[in-house]
Parts: C-alpha cells; sequence; structure tokens
C-alpha cells in the first residue's frame, strides 16, 4: 500500500559470507522451532531454543534451578533449588536478592532492589537507594508482576499477574493489584491446596 513503511529488511550491505551465515541461522531457527513445538508444544525466542535454562540455572543454584537466556540477573542473586524463572524476567540483586527454593516466577517478573527515582527528581544529587529484597520458598509470582525493593514475600504465597508488591506479605497469603492487596489465604491440608478468597 502506498505510504506504508515495509517491515522488509535491506540485506544489501551485508557480504556474501554474511548472508550465507544468516541463512544458515533463519534453517537453524526454523528447525528448532519445529522441535520445541514438537516437545513442548511451544514457540521459543530463538536465544530460549539454543541456550539450556538448566545449565545456566546451575550458575545460580546447583539443584534444578530453570533460568530462561531472556532473563536478566544483576548483582548478587542468590536462588533456591528447584525454582522455575520463565522468560523476559529481570532479577535485579544490586541491592541484595534471596529467592527461597520450589518458587515460580512467571513470564515478566521484575524483582528490584534498588531505586533511582530520587536521584532522577533531584538532578543526580540525591544517591541511588538499596535494600534487600526476598522471596519465602515454595511461592508463586504470576506474569507481569513487579516487586520492589526491601519488600519480603512469605513462604506459600501466590502474587496475582500485573501485581505491584510494594510492602511486605505474610506467609499463605494471596495478593493481586496495584498496589497489592490481600484477596486471599492459601491453606494446605494433607498436600492439598486450597485458595480461600476474602
Amino acid at each position: 500500500m502506498s505510504g506504508e513503511q515495509s517491515l522488509d529488511i535491506d540485506y544489501s550491505i551485508l557480504s556474501a559470507t554474511e548472508k550465507s551465515l544468516l541463512a544458515t541461522l533463519a534453517s537453524l531457527s526454523d528447525k528448532l522451532d519445529t522441535m520445541s513445538l514438537a516437545q513442548h508444544q511451544r514457540l521459543n525466542p530463538m536465544l530460549d531454543n539454543v541456550l539450556d535454562w538448566r545449565k545456566r540455572g546451575e550458575k545460580y543454584a546447583n539443584n534444578n534451578v530453570v533460568l530462561f537466556p531472556s532473563t536478566v540477573v544483576i548483582g548478587d542473586v542468590q536462588i533456591g533449588s528447584n525454582c522455575w524463572i520463565g522468560p523476559h524476567c529481570v532479577l535485579d540483586g544490586s541491592g541484595g536478592l534471596t529467592i527461597g527454593k520450589g518458587c515460580t516466577l512467571a513470564s515478566g517478573t521484575i524483582i528490584y532492589t534498588h531505586d533511582t527515582s530520587k536521584n532522577t527528581v533531584s538532578g543526580g544529587k540525591a544517591p541511588y537507594e538499596h535494600a534487600p529484597t526476598t522471596i519465602g520458598d515454595y511461592s508463586f509470582i504470576a506474569t507481569n508482576s513487579t516487586v520492589l525493593m526491601g519488600t519480603t514475600i512469605g513462604s506459600h504465597c501466590v502474587v496475582g499477574a500485573g501485581t505491584l508488591v510494594n510492602k511486605d506479605v505474610a506467609d499463605y497469603t494471596i495478593v493481586a493489584g496495584t498496589p497489592a492487596k490481600v484477596i486471599g489465604r492459601v491453606v494446605i491440608k494433607d498436600d492439598q491446596v486450597e485458595y480461600e478468597y476474602c
């Protein structure tokens, strides 16, 4: 259509060798997509298909940690065993971050241990702030949630999708919203889990 910008990339500046490498990478990406779809019923970004999620997790814990290649890890981050950290998360350990065992951080979860807002609004006069953030054992943080610096999320908690956690969350608590509000409790009896909502 006239007036629309083309989404095609002009590869004319590439050498013949670079074009060949690009074609090889495109072919590899297609094969990895086919394999991932067949084995896991999912299509991943190429990087997540190329690099081993568990091997990357071994850098932070030695016992069954899945850490997607698209997740950014900064500073002092301690991750307990048997955690699953999904794609496109940010784990900011610049102020110290501890994640307990058996946790799930769904895709897009961001956990902060620093804040630069006062530095910005003061024109660089106020210092950056740092405070440790802690996630207890066996807690679930849903997609696109943000946990601010200095907060503690207890054990056996559920944080709803898109939640902003800006204060501590007690053990066995369900929170959701922006800012996070208590909406229920996690009840575990004889290995059965129930959510009791307020």
